[in-house]
């Protein structure tokens, strides 16, 4: 801390930096924050001296940032914006006047199943807002939060480390959907009939097995994955027409937005149920937008 020189750390050298980061051009940068071209290549040379990085090098008509310049652009940016949002608009956060942006991250599945919900609860909180709705999974839903500064997060996420908050909000159970013509299947179905019948499996990480493949194990069966994929959306897709089956989660099952006629029913082994959370980074600063959005994303989910 003693040995950084805050005497040449300016405000204004971050709003500079951010003007180079989307212009890529001196003079366009300059135009942008009504400044001369010679104080924008002074901020410029201040930077570099500062970060001890070209941050921009010129190659040809155009300027190419560094890589170090790309690494700090969305902290810079996130600077900021806590600098616009809590400095110098201060007092409570307004939603009806809100006019950043929410970012939201959701699981393939939680994305399908809310994101018209929650695009319609944060239109009704804050109409002159603008909503990211961010792809995050098991594995990368951490390291999204940071990078990306998602608001908050909407899946099912276990064993979650100590830097994020979490809010429980339902219990989803599983049932087992197919195409009764094609595979000829009727309700309910027996053991035998499940581990004859193809597979198709929603597979985040890509793996063609899961715990129940272990529960069958165990008890001497198999069952055969005919295909997999991390996207809920294609499986249920593959399912019509096909002799496949598929065990989803009652939500997405239910879903209105298909226009099938899958059967749906309880399956023959015991396959654990999961929790869905709203997750908040907590190394990220509690700012009132972010609560402000939580808020907001909390009234059209289902809750137990």
């Amino acid at each position: 801390m003693n040995t950084i020189n805050w005497r040449g750390v300016d405000l204004n050298l971050l709003i500079a930096f951010s003007a180079l980061m989307e212009t890529r051009s001196v003079t366009k940068a300059a135009a942008k924050l009504s400044m001369g071209q010679s104080a924008m290549s002074h901020n410029l040379s201040r930077l570099r001296t500062l970060i001890d990085d070209p941050l921009f090098e010129r190659h040809g008509h155009q300027m190419i940032a560094t890589d170090k310049a790309l690494e700090l652009a969305p902290v810079v940016e996130h600077i900021l914006q806590l600098v616009t949002s809590e400095i110098l608009q201060p007092g409570d956060f307004s939603p009806a006047h809100y006019q950043g942006i929410f970012r939201i991250g959701l699981t393939d599945y939680a994305e399908l199943l809310f994101a018209p919900a929650l695009f319609d609860a944060i239109q009704q909180h804050a109409p002159h807002s603008q909503l990211s709705f961010c792809n995050v999974d098991r594995n990368n839903y951490q390291q999204a939060a940071e990078a990306q500064q998602i608001d908050v997060i909407i899946g099912s996420m276990k064993d979650l480390p100590r830097e994020f908050d979490s809010q429980y909000l339902y219990t989803e159970d599983h049932v087992c959907l197919f195409d009764s013509t094609a595979t000829g299947l009727s309700t309910p179905i027996d053991l035998a009939r499940y581990i004859q019948t193809p597979q198709a499996l929603v597979t985040p990480d890509g793996k063609l097995a899961s715990n129940v493949d272990n529960q069958l194990q165990q008890q001497g069966f198999q069952r055969h994955i005919a295909v997999g994929s991390s996207s809920f959306l294609t499986i249920r897709h593959l399912l019509t027409g096909r002799n496949l089956l598929c065990v989803v989660s009652t939500l997405m099952a239910k879903l209105d937005v298909f226009q099938d006629t899958l059967t749906q029913c309880r399956p023959p082994v015991d396959i654990p149920d999961f929790d869905i959370n709203m997750l908040c980074c907590a190394a990220m600063p509690p700012t009132r937008v972010r609560n402000g959005c939580a808020n907001a994303c909390t009234k059209p989910l289902p809750r137990e």
